[in-house]
Parts: structure tokens; C-alpha cells; sequence
């Protein structure tokens, strides 16, 4: 596997934790529609969430929020849209988050969580 792969991998894992220790529940991970991946699908506070997950070792490229333009915001938003007609989940509170996780393999990671982004 990949380098980049394991890096992803790792940032998904620790966002699912940290969103369980949150109180949200996971309903899907890694969820393939037509046009692209949900990375993890939650429900949290009553809304169904599409939770972006970016992991950087670093900074050197930009902070990971900004590799989510609104081309791919609205690709999330129709791939929730897909996701909840294919779950049969009916529900009009819909949110879009990004958390991202920063930091080299093995070493303490920083995660940062922006809710409702769309």
C-alpha cells in the first residue's frame, strides 16, 4: 500500500474516533456512489453528515481545508443526496464537515473539525 493510501487511512481512522467520542454515530465509511466517495456518512445533533476527512503530514502544501473547493463540496452534497435516497434515510437536516489531520505517521496528530461547511 501506498504511503498516501496509509496516511488517508490513519486520518479517517483517528476522525471516526474522534467523532464517536463526540456523540455521533457512524453509519457508513467509505461509501462509493456514482461520481466520486463519502468518506465517513454520521448522524450527529439530529442531521445526516458527509464528513470530508484530509490528512497532510504537513503544511508544506496548504492547510487541508483548502483542498475542499466548492467543486467538491458540491460533489458531497449530491453523493449525500445519493447516499441517503440509496439508505432510504429521509431527512431535510443535511450537513457537510471537513476534519482535517496534520501530522507524520507516529507522531502526535493535530485534528481540526469545521461543521457545516455546506
Amino acid at each position: 500500500m501506498r504511503a498516501k493510501d496509509r496516511l488517508g487511512q490513519r486520518g479517517e481512522r483517528l476522525a471516526e474516533e474522534y467523532l464517536r467520542a463526540t456523540g455521533a454515530v457512524i453509519l457508513d465509511r467509505n461509501w462509493r456512489g456514482s461520481g466520486g466517495e463519502l468518506d465517513i456518512v454520521a448522524a450527529d445533533a439530529g442531521a445526516l453528515v458527509a464528513v470530508e476527512v484530509k490528512a497532510r503530514r504537513s503544511w508544506d502544501y496548504g492547510h487541508p481545508f483548502e483542498a475542499v473547493d466548492a467543486c467538491k463540496l458540491g460533489r458531497i452534497i449530491r453523493l449525500l443526496g445519493a447516499w441517503a435516497e440509496g439508505h432510504g434515510v429521509r431527512s431535510d437536516a443535511r450537513r457537510i464537515d471537513v476534519v482535517a489531520v496534520t501530522g507524520p505517521a507516529g507522531a502526535q496528530s493535530v485534528l481540526e473539525h469545521l461543521k457545516g461547511v455546506a
